[in-house]
């Protein structure tokens, strides 16, 4: 059973960014589908870089946490053998990060400004369409490189199987592309 719980509010704050991309979806009833099949693959990748949960936005690499949402914390961790400034939801680098706040202009590394930034690296990987539509293996393959996690990632870290992240996927609402 799907039981976490989630501050929706700071979410849908967020997915304003999308609103023009949801603006070309005809119907209201096909932008409802489309809105949930963004949140759910955000809580898939979420689940994927092993941030799912209340302190998700919180989250450094390796399980430590920090308070201060100001900026991108930009500390340099090792565990596993393996060194990364990934920090928040969705274990952004901070040299990723810093491009993409800059891009969007976002004030500070808050949930709602990394699940922008987040936005805009699916759309920057042409995926957003595919989010949307729920064509969600496809969105997996081109965003393989943005999240280590991902399977077909290569970057030599534990990746989540195709089949654990569709289960994820469809538990947090979203709806798979049928033919």
């Amino acid at each position: 059973m799907f039981l976490i719980k989630y501050k929706w509010a700071a979410l849908a704050a967020a997915l304003l960014v999308p609103t023009l991309v949801l603006a070309g979806v005809k119907g209201s009833q096909k932008r409802g589908r489309a809105l949930k099949n963004l949140k759910a693959f955000l809580l898939m990748i979420q689940y994927a870089e092993g941030t799912i949960g209340m302190n998700a936005y919180r989250m450094l690499y390796g399980g430590s946490l920090f308070n201060d949402y100001s900026r991108h914390p930009n500390i340099a961790i090792t565990k596993w053998g393996v060194t990364s400034t990934a920090a928040g939801a969705y274990q952004f680098l901070y040299s990723t990060w810093a491009i993409v706040q800059r891009e969007l202009r976002l004030p500070d590394f808050s949930p709602v400004s990394q699940d922008k930034a987040a936005i805009e690296l699916i759309r920057k990987k042409e995926a957003l369409t595919d989010v949307l539509a729920g064509n969600i293996v496809q969105a997996i393959y081109k965003c393989r490189k943005v999240w280590a996690s991902f399977p077909g990632a290569g970057y030599g870290q534990s990746e989540k199987s195709l089949q654990s992240l569709l289960l994820l996927y469809i538990k947090a609402g979203g709806q798979l592309l049928t033919a």
